[in-house]
């Protein structure tokens, strides 16, 4: 994480996935923005709250304003975020406009995950 708000850094978590992979809305909301910036395209929805995500580098299926639910199509994987050697769909969060961990306001998964055995308490 960057020392401070401002400060150089990764903020969010990358997903490795193939190029047009279908990136989804991880909770209901309206799309705040769907478009071009800094050169790549992105996805942010509005969740309510003060809480808002986006998904970066995708090529949006939906426009601002569009309502969606948790699941929805919103984008396609493409070239930005990580190097096309491997993809990845990156997503961030804030909180009234300051960045945090999304882990936490991520539902659980729907299928167990096995963690290495290096990764195990105790």
């Amino acid at each position: 994480a960057p020392s401070s708000d401002y400060a150089a850094g990764h903020r969010g978590i990358d997903v490795p996935a193939a190029l047009g992979t279908t990136a989804s809305a991880v909770a209901d909301g309206t799309v705040a923005f769907a478009g071009a910036v800094g050169g790549r395209t992105v996805v942010t929805i509005d969740h309510g709250s003060g809480l808002v995500s986006t998904l970066d580098s995708v090529t949006p299926l939906v426009a601002a304003g569009d309502e969606v639910v948790q699941g929805d199509a919103v984008g396609r994987v493409s070239v930005g975020h990580c190097p096309a050697t491997a993809p990845c769909l990156h997503l961030d969060a804030r909180v009234d406009g300051r960045y945090v961990d999304p882990m936490p306001y991520l539902p659980p998964a729907e299928w167990p995950v096995l963690l290495p055995e290096s990764a195990w308490p105790g």
